[in-house]
């Protein structure tokens, strides 16, 4: 099949797990015998002079990068007129494309809505819609504010345009049909990959000093890092100068550091801020487990990063989260927000290093056969072969739901 995939973001040009899970399915189907162009953008804060639109192929996918222009707008202060800004000139840069015609257009999330749906339509063939999260979630069911109004509003046109869905978990499955539905196409459970050979699975030696804790990721609310912040006293209190690492950065980073005052535990917190993948590994490798706390997770693509790296797994059952990891068997889980119950996780990864290795061992073999990226390419790739154009009808003017999604 010819594949025309959109995304903000594909590498170089990598914000978070959406660039290396759309840049991972391009190569895969490349590497299937599909013919795969990824439209995408050029860096943030640029200009058509010193990075104009490039065309080219990199590892057997054609990658258009267009150009940002105009360049007055910024994704913090001016989020949606720099979101339609880049679907115009990406756009603009799809429609070159008169040389090559898609068979199908797959889009990824709701910030690439405007050119995905209309280069579907101008090329007359089936839009198939990723939604790797979505703005209600994010914010425990609630939308408010202008901005989160305009972002959801996108998300259920995007969804509603779509002639088919894919969703990275069963939970994430359920909250695009109680926000978006319903008569929306049919939604097909994908889970995200990855790709071991990058994350040599190292065992635990015993430990002679006191236990590491981990967590990496984005620094926002719903990534729940305050809950493990919460619980590192009472895990100290059975385990004498146990540490907790924080990897990553974000908008939470000056309240985490409160948090950690609050808890008497700043000087026992490390926030190392980002770092790249080798010093990632270099953490995963020392760390008695992985915790990841998350409030809101439609997938959970840091539980599969550290179980390839070999790490102990402590995380919620949110979500993804609670799809990704199985209770007692490849990690140890705790409901979400219940800094108790991850306090307790956290301390029988501590009391036992070998059960702990045991589930980390069983969390590896399990990534080689559920989320590897060959079996994600070839579900996607029937998605594509099932999708067909449907009528496109107006849509109505649908109220914005503001209420709590249910428990999942």
């Amino acid at each position: 099949m010819k594949i025309l995939l959109v995304s903000w973001e594909y590498p170089p040009v990598v914000i978070g797990g959406l660039g290396r899970h759309v840049h991972h399915l391009a190569t895969e189907l490349a590497m299937a015998g599909h013919d795969v162009v990824v439209l995408s953008r050029r860096p943030t804060a640029t200009d058509p002079h010193s990075h104009p639109t490039t065309d080219e192929v990199t590892e057997g996918v054609r990658v258009i990068a267009a150009a940002e222009d105009p360049h007055e707008f910024t994704f913090g202060t001016d989020m949606m007129a720099w979101t339609l800004a880049m679907g115009h000139a990406m756009v603009r840069a799809g429609l070159g494309l008169a040389d090559w015609q898609p068979d199908v257009v797959h889009a990824h999330d709701w910030l690439v809505a405007h050119p995905a749906i209309a280069l579907a339509q101008f090329f007359d063939v089936p839009l198939v819609s990723t939604i790797h999260a979505t703005e209600a979630g994010r914010h425990s069911g609630w939308v408010s504010g202008a901005v989160s109004r305009q972002v959801h509003a996108l998300e259920s046109w995007l969804v509603r345009q779509s002639d088919s869905l894919i969703a990275c978990s069963s939970s994430m499955r359920d909250e695009i049909s109680t926000l978006f539905g319903p008569e929306l196409a049919d939604v097909s459970v994908i889970p995200n990959g990855i790709d071991t050979d990058g994350w040599p699975f190292a065992v635990r030696r015993p430990r002679s000093g006191p236990a590491e804790l981990l967590y990496f990721g984005r620094l926002e609310y719903e990534k729940g890092v305050h809950d493990a912040i919460a619980a590192l006293p009472r895990i100290r209190r059975t385990h004498p100068g146990t540490t907790l690492t924080v990897a990553g950065d974000g908008t939470q980073l000056d309240f985490l550091k409160a948090q950690a005052r609050r808890h008497k535990v700043l000087k026992a917190t490390n926030f190392v801020g980002r770092v790249d993948h080798s010093q990632l590994l270099t953490l995963l490798h020392r760390a008695d487990a992985a915790v990841l706390p998350s409030h809101y997770e439609p997938f959970g693509i840091v539980a599969l990063e550290a179980a390839a790296a070999g790490a102990p797994l402590v995380t919620s059952s949110a979500g993804g989260l609670g799809e990704a990891v199985i209770d007692g068997v490849t990690g140890l889980s705790h409901p979400p927000s219940d800094v108790a119950a991850l306090s307790a996780a956290a301390r029988a990864v501590l009391d036992s290093p070998a059960a702990a290795q045991q589930r980390a061992r069983a969390a590896r073999e399990r990534l080689t056969s559920d989320f590897a990226w060959q079996t994600v390419a070839a579900e996607t790739s029937q998605v594509y072969l099932a999708a067909k154009r449907a009528e496109r009808r107006p849509h109505p003017r649908r109220p914005i739901v503001e209420r709590p999604l249910p428990d999942r």
